[in-house]
């Protein structure tokens, strides 16, 4: 990895070359690191294992100090990789309370926020495939029965036709 960043470079053993693949990368392709799984539930809804997060998602907190605890998503920072969730505050030896980032890897999504149509259709995709191997086996079932009913046609012509000889 020479380069500043590259499209092509696949997977490295190495730690410093995957820290600078993810440090170095463009924004729409760090937008996919900030991804976290899905329930149970939502994972059999919409046939995938995990989605970037968006703000207004509702998360469960999996691991460290806050864990079990469950609330919706304040703002997601794509750059550094973490996301904010809200009324989760730690209290600093003065008092006063800060906000708590959280890997994405440490969150479970059980509830999503659908108001924006390109989620939606994003999740939607996943599931046509299913839906289009259906049709495309009903059209070759069609198919079939097309071709069998030309060819009885046909033989049905060549019987009247030998018939009237």
């Amino acid at each position: 990895m020479k380069n500043k960043f590259s499209k092509k470079w696949k997977a490295s053993k190495q730690p410093r070359k995957q820290r600078k693949y993810r440090a170095n990368a463009f924004l729409h392709i760090k937008h996919k690191f900030v991804s976290a799984n899905l329930s149970k539930e939502l994972r059999k809804k919409y046939n995938r294992r995990n989605i970037p997060l968006i703000k207004g998602d509702q998360v469960k907190i999996m691991r460290g100090e806050f864990k079990g605890k469950i609330n919706k998503i304040e703002k997601v920072n794509v750059k550094k990789s973490r996301a904010m969730v809200s009324n989760i505050n730690k209290t600093k030896k003065d008092g006063s309370k800060i906000k708590v980032y959280f890997d994405p890897s440490n969150l479970q999504l059980i509830e999503l926020n659908l108001e924006d149509k390109k989620r939606i259709q994003t999740l939607e995709r996943r599931l046509i495939p299913d839906k289009k191997s259906e049709k495309k086996s009903l059209k070759k079932n069609e198919n079939h029965t097309i071709a069998n009913v030309q060819l009885n046609k046909k033989k049905e012509n060549i019987k009247n036709a030998s018939k009237k000889k």
